[in-house]
């Protein structure tokens, strides 16, 4: 008991302290998150900021490993607007959403900029922790009721996608159809006009329609298009 105690305090002096920088125009949660983190062994909280500007100006000189992004910071700029300009400036910084905001919008706005993880202010503090360290170490954390809202948009976005294709591929006439699948077997098209009993040129007009319906412009995407590979 007494060895695997000294390992286990070994192991965890051994991980890297994590920089943290607080962003949120809410002085008082400001003051309890730079509490929980400095309080925390393994996490140093670099300090905390409360307007846009400052965190403009300071973030790019303190360089955290992670930040944690209020987005409503009382101005007519966010802390989206932070992230994205400030990523590509400091690239190695981490910054992580954590705000009270649910709703789809802001969520992809945050991500598009360049947030690596999005948490939501009610988040426990033990798991906000082990959310820091996951974005530190290359994950993307986020609340359960954040994930659930990624997937459901990404499963909307797959089953659109796939009611699309299908409506292109009906819009392909049976004679179109019937060239894709010579086209699938590597017939040339000569070979597909002698099976067909037409003009090498009227099967090149066919392709060419072909590609435009499922705008593709070669004879590999059309048939894996069409075969749904």
């Amino acid at each position: 008991m007494v060895l695997f105690s000294t390992l286990l305090k070994q192991n965890f002096t051994c991980m890297k302290e994590i920089s943290v920088c607080i962003v949120d125009d809410n002085k008082e949660l400001r003051n309890a998150l730079e509490e929980i983190i400095s309080m925390s062994e393994g996490y140093r909280c670099l300090g905390t900021i409360g307007t846009v500007e400052d965190a403009m100006n300071q973030l790019p000189i303190l360089r955290p490993d992670v930040v944690l992004m209020d987005i409503n910071l009382g101005t007519e700029e966010s802390g989206i607007d932070i992230v994205r300009v400030l990523k590509p400036r400091i690239p190695d910084t981490n910054f992580m959403m954590c705000t009270v905001y649910e709703e789809n919008e802001k969520i992809f706005e945050a991500l598009s900029a360049g947030a690596s993880g999005y948490i939501l202010k009610k988040t426990d503090p033990g798991r906000m922790l082990e959310a820091i360290r996951e974005l530190y170490e290359g994950g993307a954390p986020m609340s359960s009721q954040i994930a659930r809202k990624v997937v459901a948009v990404f499963q909307q976005q797959q089953s659109a996608t796939v009611e699309a294709e299908s409506e292109r591929l009906d819009m392909l006439s049976n004679r179109e159809k019937e060239i894709l699948e010579f086209l699938s077997k590597g017939l040339m098209y000569k070979e597909i006009a002698s099976q067909l009993f037409l003009s090498p040129e009227t099967v090149r007009k066919h392709v060419y329609h072909i590609y435009e319906k499922l705008h593709v412009n070669n004879r590999v995407a059309a048939v894996n298009k069409y075969y749904g590979r």
